[in-house]
């Protein structure tokens, strides 16, 4: 063997002699996977997750009310509705306009009509050319209020949704690519005595507005009327977008909110002004509730019926107690829905434990599914 052999041999079998070495450092440990994360949400994340409030009224040109959504980390659906207790609806569309000009990524807003002249020639066309007027300002929704089915009357009679001559509207709704919110009729609670409704929050607007109490006009249409009168419209206009407000004003079964979601597969319903009646069945089943929240996550969007109009600025000029208000109720509701800690509710008398819904649901429920309902991708 010449020199040149014996080095590469000598060479070769120093590095092998290396890497057998017990001495040599070892190879790094793999890191450690991150753990997963919880499955639901906590309060700390309250501020971070997308949200977008369904339902709330911005009658006012402050900035008050975007400044706190903005704080909290929500988009806002701002309804206008003839409703007499609200500013004047050119002064409701005024203020959307200025609020969607001020942050229209954060501001959307539903336009609504007078049913004022409705039965005369004409009246059906007027209504359309101003609904598309709102459509081509940035209008995404249009909402129908309940004084249809409940207060305004052609002929002597109620004019209920189902009335034919309504159609031509609910067709440009759909037309113009936008969403109908409908709240029509009232909670279950408004056929029932003060003494007997389950929560104290209607038991206050029922004693305050006596003329929307229909435990008090049992000559007027009674609740399964005003459920009947929707369903037939809904069923009409199969390829329109519907949102039921307020729990479709079943707030008070979610078995029947399921059975109305299951048999109109375009309607959904916003939780506004509703969550108590909620919060009373979970108390009593709270897996049956819970479940009903999963099972129909695709249908659910969150809001609440905050209002602020311009009589609550006069003592409250920079707003200041309307957002610590706003950021109580969304953290409150935040609470029931996306953790699992309990809390008083004063107005069921009683402590909620919270649903802990997995955080996919409340993703769809507090974000994407409104963000598909009105259309806003």
């Amino acid at each position: 063997m010449n020199l040149v052999s014996r080095l590469l041999i000598t060479g070769a079998i120093a590095v092998l002699s290396a890497c057998s070495d017990p001495k040599a450092e070892p190879a790094a440990a793999a890191a450690p996977a991150k753990p997963a994360p919880p499955a639901h949400y906590a309060m700390e994340d309250f501020a971070h997750v997308r949200k977008l409030d369904a339902h709330v009224h911005v009658n006012v040109m402050s900035p008050a009310f975007l400044e706190q959504a903005r704080e909290d980390g929500f988009e806002l659906m701002s309804i206008n509705v003839d409703y007499p207790d609200f500013p004047k609806l050119a002064d409701q569309r005024a203020a959307a306009l200025a609020q969607l000009k001020a942050e229209p990524a954060r501001l959307h807003w539903a336009t609504t009509f007078s049913m004022q002249g409705f039965g005369k020639p004409g009246w059906a066309d007027k209504i359309n050319a101003a609904l598309a007027a709102d459509a081509a300002q940035g209008a995404k929704a249009v909402k129908i209020w309940k004084n249809v089915g409940m207060l305004e009357k052609y002929r002597g009679k109620l004019i209920m949704l189902d009335d034919p001559a309504i159609s031509p509207v609910a067709d440009q709704v759909q037309k113009l690519g936008l969403t109908l919110i409908g709240h029509l009729g009232e909670p279950h609670n408004c056929w029932l005595p003060l003494e007997q409704m389950t929560t104290d929050n209607d038991r206050e607007y029922f004693a305050n507005h006596p003329q929307y109490h229909m435990y008090l006009h049992p000559e007027l249409p009674g609740y399964e009327d005003q459920i009947k009168a929707r369903d037939n419209f809904v069923a009409a206009h199969p390829q329109l977008r519907f949102v039921g407000a307020h729990l479709g004003s079943l707030e008070y079964d979610v078995d029947r909110i399921a059975a109305f979601l299951d048999r109109f597969p375009n309607a959904n319903v916003d939780m506004a002004a509703r969550m108590s009646q909620v919060q009373y069945q979970s108390v009593r089943d709270y897996e049956k509730v819970r479940h009903f929240f999963v099972e129909y996550q695709d249908r659910l969007l969150y809001g609440t019926d905050l209002t602020l109009n311009p009589d609550e600025l006069a003592t409250d000029a920079n707003g200041a107690e309307f957002k610590r208000s706003a950021h109580d109720f969304w953290t409150r509701d935040w609470r029931y829905l996306a953790t699992d800690e309990s809390q008083r509710v004063e107005i069921i008398k009683a402590d909620v434990r919270g649903l802990a819904l997995p955080r996919e649901v409340i993703d769809k429920v507090y974000y994407a599914n409104a963000r598909r309902a009105f259309a806003l991708d």
